[in-house]
C-alpha cells in the first residue's frame, strides 16, 4: 500500500528591510540616538535581542551627570565649561581625552534641552547632588546631575508590555521607589505620620495599577527614562524589534550598511543607508572577556555584575569584526560595585547592587579577617576597589556589611527591606546572617570573632565622637548627603553598633556595567586599529569605551555620556550640526 505524499507548504522567507539608521540595543544610548535621528527626519529601526526593551538602563537609578545642564542654570547654578573640564582633568589624569570631554560638556546641555522641548522625556534636577570626590579641585557640591522625571506608563499603550520592569529586588512589590525625597518618605514611614500617608497613597496607587494593568504605571528612575525614550521613539515612527539579535554587520565598499538580524520568523537583512549604532550594553556577562580584562576574575566567573543578563558583549564582537578595537588600557574595565547574591524561588540568583545603605549611620564593612578596609560612605566604585586591594592574593574577594537590629529595621540591608517587612525569609535562605552577639555573628559568617569585636569597639568609640580617624567617613559632601542627618548623630554617616541581634550580608565583586568598549572619536564613530573612523559605524552606551578612562568621578557618568553621545551620533549620521539644530528648533518651538 502506497503512503500518500503530503504536500509541503513553503515557509515564507522574511523580506529585507531598509532604513536610514539601524540601532542595535535599546538602553539609553541606543534610544537616545534613535529618538534624535527620527526627529532629524531619518527612518530608524531599533533591534533588541531580549524579549523586552530597556537593557540595564531600565534597572538603573536613571541619574545622568550633565554639567551646565539647563535645570541647574535655571536654578542659578551656572558654571563655566572650564570648571567641569578641570575636574575631569584632575580625576582622569593620563586618561583625559580633551576632544571627547569637550564634545560631551558642549553637547550635554544641548541634549537635555532637546529632549525637554521635543519629546516625552522630562527631567528632575539633582542640584544638591555632589561629585564623588570633594577634595579634587573643581569638584561640585551640586548642579551637575539630573534624573528622569516620573513617567506615566499608560502613555506607552500596548508597548508597555515589552518594557523591561525594574529589578524586582530593588522594588516594593514591583513598585519602583525614586531616590531622594521619596526614598526618605519610605524610610521614615513607620515614624512620621506625614511619611506614612505619602507612602500609603503610592502603595494604593500601585495596587490599583496591578489590578487594572498587571504592572505599576507610575514609573521612576531608569525605568522612567527608558519608558519616556521609548514613547518618544514610537511617537516619531521608530520601530523597536524585540527578540531580534544582530548576527553580523553588513559591509559594502568598506562602509557598514546594515546587519543580518535574527527574528522569530527567521533571519533578515536590514539595510541602513546612514549607518549602524552599536549600543548592546557592553560585556558584563561575557565570561571570556571578563577573564581577559578583570584581574579579580581569573576564570571570568568571579565577577557578578548587576547589569542586564543580555549584556554579553555582542556589540563589541560585531565592532571588532568590522575592524574596531576594544580598549584594554583603562584604569578599570568595569564600573565596579559591591553585589550580593539573592536566592530566588526559581533557584536563580539575583545580583543586588549595594548603592544606598552603606553610608547610613550604624553600618560597617569588614573583610573575613574582621577588619574595616574602607570608608563605607564612599562611592560603590571606590568601595569595591578598596575591597579588592584589601584581599590577599589567592583569596576570594568578599566582604561583609555588618549592622545591629536598630539599623536593619530602620534602613534595611541589601535586599532585606526595613520594617515592617519581615526578615525571616532572607534568614532561612541564608542571604542574611544573624547572631545574638558579635561572636555568634562572626561564627555564622566565618569572620574572625576577636578581630570583629575589636573593630566594632573601636568604631563605636569613634562614632560617639563623630570622627572616623581610620577612613575619614563623613568628611566629604558626597558622604554626608548619602548619610542621614536626621538620625541626630554627630556624624551623619556614623552611629555605634550597640544592641544585638547583629546582622550581616556578604558582598562580592560586581559592577553596574562595563567601561572597556570600542574606541571612538568625539563624534562616536568607531575607530580602526590605525585610529581612523570606520564609515557608517557608531558606538554608544557601554559599547563605547568610557570617556572617563576607567575612572568614576561622579554618579551618572555612564548614562550622561550615553545620552549625550547618542545625541551626537544621530546628528553625525544625519549630517546635521548639533548646536544649529537645537537652537533652530528651540527658536521656532518645533
Amino acid at each position: 500500500m502506497l503512503t500518500p505524499r503530503l504536500a509541503t507548504v513553503p515557509v515564507p522567507v522574511p523580506a529585507a528591510q531598509t532604513c536610514d539608521l539601524l540601532v542595535i540595543g535599546s538602553g539609553a544610548g541606543g534610544l537616545s540616538a534613535a529618538v534624535v535621528a527620527a526627529h532629524l527626519g531619518l527612518k530608524v529601526i531599533v533591534i533588541e535581542k531580549d524579549p523586552q526593551y530597556g537593557g540595564t538602563t531600565a534597572w538603573s537609578g536613571g541619574w545622568m551627570w550633565i554639567p551646565r545642564n539647563p535645570l541647574a542654570v535655571e536654578a542659578g547654578l551656572a558654571e563655566n565649561i572650564e570648571q567641569p573640564l578641570s575636574y575631569l582633568r584632575h580625576e582622569l589624569g593620563a586618561k583625559f581625552d580633551e576632544a571627547r570631554a569637550r564634545a560631551f560638556l558642549d553637547n550635554g546641555p544641548r541634549m537635555v534641552e532637546f529632549f525637554r522641548a521635543q519629546t516625552a522625556l522630562q527631567f528632575i534636577d539633582g542640584n544638591g547632588v555632589p561629585d564623588f570626590h570633594g577634595r579634587t579641585p573643581d569638584a561640585a557640591t551640586g548642579g551637575r546631575s539630573i534624573c528622569a522625571a516620573p513617567f506615566d506608563g499608560r502613555r506607552l499603550g500596548e508597548n508597555i508590555k515589552s518594557l523591561k520592569p525594574p529589578l524586582l529586588e530593588t522594588t516594593l512589590w514591583g513598585m519602583g521607589i525614586a531616590s531622594g525625597a521619596e526614598l526618605r518618605y519610605f524610610l521614615s514611614a513607620m515614624r512620621k505620620p506625614a511619611s506614612f500617608w505619602h507612602v500609603t497613597k503610592l502603595v494604593l496607587r500601585h495596587w490599583r495599577d496591578l489590578l487594572l494593568y498587571r504592572r505599576g504605571m507610575r514609573l521612576v528612575n531608569g525605568n522612567a527614562l527608558v519608558a519616556a525614550l521609548a514613547a518618544s521613539a514610537f511617537e516619531t515612527g521608530v520601530e523597536i524589534m524585540v527578540n531580534s539579535p544582530a548576527r553580523r554587520l553588513l559591509v559594502v565598499d568598506g562602509r557598514v550598511s546594515g546587519a543580518v538580524v535574527g527574528t522569530p520568523e527567521g533571519d533578515i537583512e536590514i539595510h541602513a543607508t546612514r549607518g549602524v549604532v552599536l549600543a548592546c550594553g557592553g560585556f558584563a556577562h561575557d565570561v571570556a572577556r571578563k577573564k581577559k580584562l578583570l584581574p579579580h576574575a581569573p576564570t571570568g566567573h568571579e565577577h557578578w555584575s548587576a547589569a542586564s543578563r543580555g549584556n554579553t558583549g555582542d556589540g563589541l564582537r560585531l565592532g571588532e569584526d568590522a575592524g574596531g578595537v576594544v580598549a584594554t588600557d583603562l584604569m578599570q574595565a568595569a564600573a565596579l560595585a559591591p553585589v550580593s547574591l539573592v536566592p530566588r524561588r526559581d533557584g536563580s540568583l539575583a545580583h543586588f547592587p549595594h548603592l544606598i545603605e552603606r553610608a547610613k549611620p550604624g553600618l560597617i564593612a569588614v573583610t573575613a579577617a574582621g577588619r574595616r578596609f574602607t570608608n563605607e560612605a564612599d562611592s560603590y566604585y571606590d568601595f569595591m576597589k578598596c575591597l579588592i586591594e584589601a584581599t590577599p592574593i589567592g583569596q576570594p574577594v568578599q566582604g561583609w556589611l555588618v549592622c545591629d537590629h536598630a539599623f536593619i529595621r530602620h534602613y534595611g540591608l541589601g535586599a532585606v527591606k526595613p520594617a515592617p517587612m519581615p526578615l525571616g525569609a532572607m534568614l532561612r535562605k541564608g542571604y542574611l546572617k544573624r547572631g545574638s552577639t558579635l561572636a555568634e555573628l562572626a561564627l555564622a559568617c566565618g569572620i574572625d570573632a576577636a578581630s570583629l569585636q575589636a573593630t566594632v569597639q573601636r568604631y563605636n568609640q569613634q562614632a560617639a565622637e563623630g570622627t572616623d580617624n581610620d577612613f575619614a567617613k563623613g568628611q566629604t559632601a558626597y558622604n554626608r548627603i548619602q548619610g542621614d542627618a536626621a538620625a541626630g548623630q554627630p556624624n551623619p554617616c556614623m552611629a555605634p553598633l550597640e544592641r544585638g541581634p547583629f546582622y550581616a550580608v556578604k558582598v562580592l565583586p560586581g559592577s553596574l556595567g562595563t567601561f572597556a568598549g570600542l574606541q571612538v572619536n568625539a563624534s562616536a564613530q568607531v575607530l580602526d586599529s590605525a585610529g581612523q573612523p570606520i564609515a557608517g559605524l557608531y558606538a554608544g552606551g557601554n559599547d563605547m569605551s568610557s570617556m572617563m578612562g576607567g575612572h568614576y568621578p561622579s554618579g551618572g557618568i555612564t548614562l550622561g555620556p550615553a545620552m549625550t553621545f547618542g545625541f551626537i551620533a544621530a546628528h553625525h549620521a544625519a549630517g546635521t550640526d548639533t548646536a544649529a539644530d537645537v537652537h533652530a528648533k528651540s527658536a521656532v518651538g518645533a
